[in-house]
């Protein structure tokens, strides 16, 4: 609290992005719970895009091999023989 990062939120106070709230079971179990939608306003997304199809045909068109194990697993996941290093 004394970076100024949080905050205390008094009760019934309204606040920016949400205000947490506990919520118990049937069971009685206890979960916080937010609406953290206002959230993504604030936070960049990571983005992990699939590759665009003719870059990767245009990748595999310089390669000197292509094998059907390439395209299912990938070479880094089988073991190899001494003899096929």
């Amino acid at each position: 609290m004394g970076l100024g990062v949080l905050s205390k939120v008094g009760h019934n106070e309204q606040v920016e992005v949400t205000t947490p709230v506990i919520m118990t079971w049937d069971n009685g179990k206890s979960r916080m719970v937010g609406y953290f939608r206002a959230l993504n306003t604030y936070t960049i997304p990571d983005r992990y895009p699939i590759p665009r199809i003719h870059e990767t045909l245009r990748e595999r068109s310089q390669a000197k091999f292509i094998t059907a194990m390439d395209s299912l697993k990938g070479s880094h996941q089988n073991f190899l023989t001494d003899n096929a290093k």
